[in-house]
């Protein structure tokens, strides 16, 4: 019985260490929804001159265990009109998309342990980013569903809005990023960053890094993007019928597209890992280029107002789309020469 189970293991060794990545990847994205919770309190109130969350632990550092306590007893209402099976399945897959997107993102270089190397990721794709767009664009069905499923005209409304938001920004999403395609040569995500060693993108490509950075806000509904949810004009949007812990589950969902958005303008304009002479340990110099990303997430938040709806969409499809075209013509000319 021990040999049968020394072979299984060793006739299946990637996959078990594969499975093992994932659950711990799964883990600490789910441990760090808490932290930036905290992260964003206690920032917007140093932002707008007042006070955060100080009361529940040292710098109420307790604070995001207390609410997730409240959230997990709250009484979960479902009105008698909503269809509950789609009601139970939106918030199920805005969380399973945000975390699987992940998977594709590496964050450090192979190590060695024990004469065995290991990478840090989850899987190596050569279509990672490509990965990382299909999987991460399918949690918007969740938000469509749970605002189909409230059979609530503010969540319907907010729904809908998040899906036309989704295809506007998309495109300028997409398009920023060829332009680093074009120059690399590839869609591995590892091989975007083996391509920065020198130089970051965003020093080759600025214009290309405004605007995927601009998207990804809008792609991950936040302010001043957060259109579906307008509390001013659709009460909470797509989530407004839900509470207790699936209602949290669509801000955990929110917070990690945030990280794996960070990631992703980590890897295609920022470097990656690479420290460019700075005394880092890989993951730290990536650990650290996300987590700043993220405090300007939070500032964006703070500082711009919600713009009107109708301009969102003007701003994406007449400004963003023309200038994502503009600049991938460019460097696509640059290639050919």
């Amino acid at each position: 019985m021990i040999d049968w189970v020394f072979d299984f293991i060793s006739d299946n060794a990637g996959i078990i260490i594969g499975c093992i990545k994932a659950v711990v990847v799964a883990i600490v994205l789910l441990q760090c929804v808490p932290f930036l919770v905290w992260l964003e309190r206690r920032l917007m109130g140093r932002f707008q001159v007042r006070l955060g969350p100080n009361r529940v632990g040292p710098f109420g550092l307790i604070q995001p265990i207390a609410d997730s306590i409240k959230l997990l007893f709250k009484e979960s209402i479902i009105t008698n009109s909503a269809d509950k099976f789609l009601f139970h399945l939106a918030p199920a897959i805005v969380v399973f998309t945000a975390i699987v997107s992940f998977s594709a993102i590496p964050f450090g270089e192979p190590v060695t342990i024990f004469g065995q190397t290991f990478g840090l990721w989850v899987a190596n794709l050569d279509i990672g980013l490509l990965f990382v767009f299909a999987v991460s664009s399918m949690g918007i069905y969740g938000m469509v569903l749970g605002g189909l499923a409230s059979n609530n005209k503010y969540s319907l409304m907010g729904g809908l809005r998040s899906a036309a938001q989704m295809i506007s920004y998309e495109l300028t999403l997409g398009l920023s990023a060829l332009g680093v395609i074009v120059m690399t040569g590839s869609l591995n995500l590892s091989d975007m960053v083996k391509a920065q060693e020198t130089i970051p993108n965003i020093i080759i490509q600025p214009l290309g890094f405004l605007l995927f950075f601009i998207a990804g806000v809008a792609e991950t509904n936040r302010a001043p993007f957060d259109l579906p949810e307008a509390e001013q004009e659709l009460v909470a949007g797509f989530h407004t019928e839900y509470s207790g812990m699936k209602f949290a589950m669509f801000f955990m969902g929110e917070y990690i597209n945030m990280i794996t958005m960070s990631a992703l303008v980590t890897l295609l304009f920022l470097g990656g890992w690479n420290s460019y002479g700075l005394p880092l340990f890989p993951i730290l110099a990536f650990a650290g280029k996300v987590f700043f990303l993220l405090c300007v997430f939070i500032w964006l938040r703070s500082t711009f107002p919600r713009i009107r709806y109708d301009r969102l969409m003007t701003f994406g499809w007449k400004v963003l789309l023309p200038l994502s075209l503009l600049n991938l013509l460019f460097y696509g000319f640059i290639k050919a020469l």
